[in-house]
Order: C-alpha cells, then sequence, then structure tokens
C-alpha cells in the first residue's frame, strides 16, 4: 500500500512539473494536474493541498538530488573561488530544464509567502543550502575573520540568490552572460574575504557584522 502511494503522489508531481514547464505555474490548476496524472482530482489535493506544497516538495527533492553533485563540487580545485563557481555551475545545470518555473517561483520573495526562499516553510531547505557555503569556506582552509565567520555562510548563500535571479532573466546564449558573471563574482567574493581580515579594514568589517546581525536577528 505505502509503495502505491509513493507511487501516486511521484506520478502527481511528475504531472504537476510537466504542466509547470509547458504551460507555467500560475497557468496551472489542481484539476489540470489532476487530469495528467490520470487521478481523481480529490486524490490529487490528498497527495498535496495546493500547488504551493507541489512546488515546496519541488524544493525539498531537488536539494536531496543536489546534495551529491555539491559534495563533488566541493572538491573542486583548492581555491575558495573554484569551489564557489563549481557549487553554483551544478545548480543552474541541475535547475536548467525548470528556468522557467524558477522564474514564476521568483516572484514570491516576500517572507511571508511560503514559496519565498526566505520563508519559514523553506527555513530548513535553506538552512541545509547554507551550510553548503560553509563547508566551501571550511575546505578553502581561507582565513576568515571571528567576528565575520557566524555570517559569511548567508552572505554567500544571498549572492548565490542574486546571481540566480540574474540567470534566470539572463537571455543571452546559453545565458552565457551569467557564466562569466559566475565567474568574475566568484573571483571578487574570494579576495573581499581575504581583505576582511586586514587590520586596516577592521571598521568596515565590523559595518557588515552589524549590518547582518540586523538583517538575521532584527
Amino acid at each position: 500500500m505505502a509503495v502505491k502511494s509513493a507511487e501516486t503522489r511521484g506520478r502527481i508531481m511528475e504531472a504537476a512539473m510537466e504542466l509547470f514547464r509547458r504551460q507555467g505555474f500560475e497557468e496551472t490548476t489542481m484539476r489540470e494536474i489532476a487530469l495528467e496524472a490520470q487521478v481523481a482530482t480529490g486524490a490529487a489535493y490528498y497527495y498535496f493541498e495546493s500547488k504551493d506544497a507541489i512546488a515546496l516538495a519541488f524544493y525539498d527533492q531537488s536539494q536531496r538530488e543536489l546534495e551529491p553533485l555539491i559534495a563533488q563540487s566541493l572538491e573542486h580545485g583548492k581555491r575558495l573561488r573554484q569551489r564557489l563557481a563549481a557549487l553554483l555551475e551544478a545548480k543552474l545545470a541541475y535547475f536548467a530544464p525548470n528556468r522557467r518555473l524558477l522564474g514564476a517561483l521568483a516572484s514570491h520573495a516576500d517572507p511571508s509567502h511560503p514559496l519565498s526562499p526566505f520563508s519559514d516553510q523553506t527555513s530548513e531547505i535553506r538552512e541545509r543550502d547554507i551550510a553548503s557555503f560553509a563547508q566551501a569556506l571550511e575546505r578553502s582552509g581561507i582565513r576568515v575573520p571571528p567576528d565575520l565567520a557566524p555570517y559569511l555562510p548567508r552572505i554567500l548563500w544571498m549572492y548565490q540568490m542574486g546571481l540566480i535571479l540574474f540567470w534566470i532573466y539572463d537571455h543571452s546564449p546559453d545565458q552565457a552572460r551569467t557564466r562569466a558573471l559566475l565567474q568574475k563574482s566568484a573571483a571578487i567574493a574570494e579576495r573581499l574575504i581575504q581583505l576582511a581580515a586586514f587590520p586596516l579594514l577592521r571598521p568596515v568589517r565590523r559595518m557588515v557584522v552589524d549590518l547582518m546581525h540586523t538583517v538575521v536577528e532584527g
């Protein structure tokens, strides 16, 4: 019974993703998803109470499927810039088939919306993602000032979100501008982190730490 239930749930989600890619997230209805999955509409609602629930399941599934790719990317090169670039390239390659869907979901930035990357509903996914940047920093052996260390993985996560948003709306062939931006910005990020340890930049670093404290802890 459990196997059949998992198969039905998987079929509904697969049908939903196909419709989201084909005709858009907002334009797709639960009724259409049920029809595509060849189940009753009530069955679709039994497994997913809404399209938002399907999108959240997509977020969770994506992160689980990305785990081995991220682990591999963190072994790429020795420098932070190399690990950051490999990590982000892996994510862009994975999400490429669903770029249109991410564009639709990107409109939900308000933390009060369940699909927002800043919402309570996505907090577990967000924290696991932030942890991958902490690993990139640790494995690169880059020196990070103690006061900045608790906030830096989250800063890099925010940098990632900005890059993904640029990629979503990048209409250059094969999103070549995003790739160039990724390589250049990863090098800049590495250099800024290195400079943050310099005594002369301590006042500026303290301002950044205070800013992050305000954003994260209020």
